[in-house]
């Protein structure tokens, strides 16, 4: 579970009593879609024949530009999370990152699990004894990717929810 007991406001929409701007949500599903993107080529490869999970990263992309109601894009997100149990390791980890990233539009906080994910997915398709460099590369890579305007609030986000994201952030 990469969420916390106790919702952040700040990553909670204004219309939902928090903090987070429609703007800013939408900064978040980006990012959360080009982490998940990034890695989309370890499932892909595996599993050429499943579009499930780059067509959670489309709706995503549909929700942001307002062309896509937010339940649909959730729905993505768990067609793109199912198609993960029929793989393991990387691709299976690619799979997560996309639906997680598809279900940001519902809500915010998932932002850290298409990361986290694709995270994993890079440790895990890195040669034997590469993983933790492969992740700390892809970790900062990831965080070269984010918008100002979001980028104070992913980074403390990161921190306070690290341990819930299998330490992933250090």
């Amino acid at each position: 579970m990469i969420l916390p007991p106790e919702r952040d406001l700040r990553l909670t929409t204004v219309r939902r009593g928090g903090a987070l701007t429609d703007a800013d949500h939408h900064h978040l599903a980006r990012w959360a879609a080009t982490c998940a993107a990034h890695v989309l080529p370890l499932f892909e490869a595996e599993r050429p024949d499943d579009p499930r999970p780059r067509a959670a990263l489309d709706a995503l992309h549909a929700w942001v530009a307002g062309d896509l109601p937010m339940m649909r894009c959730r729905a993505a997100g768990g067609h793109a999370m199912g198609a993960a149990r029929h793989v393991s390791g990387a691709p299976r980890f690619a799979a997560y990152a996309a639906g997680q990233a598809a279900v940001v539009a519902h809500v915010a906080a998932h932002d850290l699990g298409a990361a986290a994910y694709a995270l994993k997915a890079v440790r895990a398709a890195a040669p034997p004894g590469a993983g933790e460099e492969a992740r700390r590369a892809e970790c900062r890579w990831q965080r070269e990717q984010l918008r100002p305007e979001v980028r104070a609030l992913v980074l403390d986000d990161q921190r306070r929810r690290n341990a819930l994201c299998w330490n992933v952030f250090d």
